[in-house]
């Protein structure tokens, strides 16, 4: 079978570091906020091209602290998108803020004219957490247009962007916070979860520092109500030791492989992803697009021969269920968006692939509608 993500081939490559930070965990005695945090922290930031790194559990606690340090509360209207992993708005929405929805473009990506028109008609709405779907790195200057424009005070999720670039510039910079996550299936992931809030802000790093455990400023002296949410000394360890090291190499296996879909695959019936103008994207996912009545038939298909699929994501956030229960607005019908959610396909795309495994991937693709005809003409 052919996966969409590898983990057992990961292992092969990196099991001997892995066990080897593991090794120097155990042995230092320090399991919570020790050395290898701090040191990471560091490492992140140098890679991430941002002056600070602060650890925590997961990307969606990452999210909340930052719109949090930045002073969303109940009530407050915060301008996101419709097509993301749910832990976006849910970070929204456990500060009892109201996650205001507009649609994306045809890359799935929050739709920035639209912000623009939006935040110039209403003035009730200053806080914006834009999404790097897929990899792929939103418009540098149209986030810095809002920013400056209408003093929007951003989150930058960059859950899915590690290693992606706008014009040669990392993502997460423009916003007062990024935030990403080191889920196992990310770019940049660990054997377990974690995330990270980046900044270019000494007071927000120094803030982050003291929400992710318990609001404690000094030993038993807490200033506010925090969180229990710290990255783990092991995983720090692992993603230090075992991980960043190779993004740079991993990503460029990330763009080869999305190079060669691009050439490779050539279907009327199915949609390429293409990139946004000026991004150069880690390609987290490689999202193909199909008639939204054929997209088990593709998904089915590609299965028979050996080729794992995933969906990214059905449903728009606005329109789950869950959402009913909570207070949201939507900018605009997001139709877009829905169409995207009804229609997406993503292939395997990893840094363990082989070109064997990409070319049957090719050919399976460039197979379907052809299939289909001969079954239908048999039938």
């Amino acid at each position: 079978m052919i996966l969409a993500n590898d983990f057992q081939r990961q292992w092969s490559d990196t099991g001997g570091d892995v066990l080897a930070a593991v090794e120097r965990v155990g042995r230092s005695g320090w399991l919570v906020l020790g050395e290898e945090v701090k040191q990471f922290e560091l490492d992140l930031s140098t890679f991430w091209g941002m002056k600070h790194a602060t650890g925590v559990a997961n990307g969606m606690d990452a999210i909340e602290i930052g719109l949090r340090m930045l002073g969303v509360g109940p009530g407050d209207r915060v301008l996101t998108t419709p097509l993301s992993a749910f832990a976006t708005t849910l970070a929204i929405v456990k500060l009892r803020a109201v996650p205001v929805f507009i649609d994306t473009d045809e890359h799935g990506l929050i739709d920035l004219v639209r912000c623009y028109d939006l935040l110039r008609e209403r003035r009730d709405i200053h806080y914006m957490v834009p999404v790097h779907l897929y990899g792929h790195a939103l418009d540098r200057g149209g986030l810095e247009w809002l920013r400056d424009e209408f003093g929007v005070k951003m989150v930058e999720d960059c859950a899915q962007s590690a290693g992606a670039r706008w014009q040669g510039t990392p993502t997460g910079s423009v916003g007062q916070i990024a935030a990403t996550s080191f889920y196992p299936t990310k770019n940049l992931g660990a054997m377990g979860d974690g995330g990270a809030i980046l900044t270019n802000d000494p007071a927000l790093q120094e803030q982050a520092r003291v929400m992710r455990s318990y609001g404690e400023t000094t030993r038993y002296r807490h200033e506010q109500l925090g969180y229990n949410s710290r990255l783990d000394e092991v995983q720090a360890a692992i993603l230090r030791a075992a991980c960043l090291p190779r993004m740079t190499q991993w990503v460029a296996r990330r763009r080869a492989i999305a190079d060669t879909y691009n050439s490779g695959i050539h279907n009327r019936d199915v949609g390429l992803p293409g990139v946004p103008e000026g991004t150069a994207s880690s390609w987290h996912l490689f999202p193909l697009h199909v008639a939204p009545a054929r997209r088990a038939d593709l998904m089915e298909h590609l299965k028979s021969r050996g080729i794992a699929t995933g969906c990214h994501y059905p449903t728009a956030i606005p329109d789950q269920p869950a959402m009913s229960k909570v207070a949201f607005e939507m900018a605009d019908p997001c139709a877009l968006a829905r169409q995207i959610c009804a229609s997406e396909i993503s292939l395997p795309i990893h840094p363990y692939l082989t070109d064997d495994e990409v070319a049957t991937v090719i050919d399976a693709v460039n197979a379907f509608a052809r299939q289909t005809v001969i079954a239908q003409t048999a039938a």
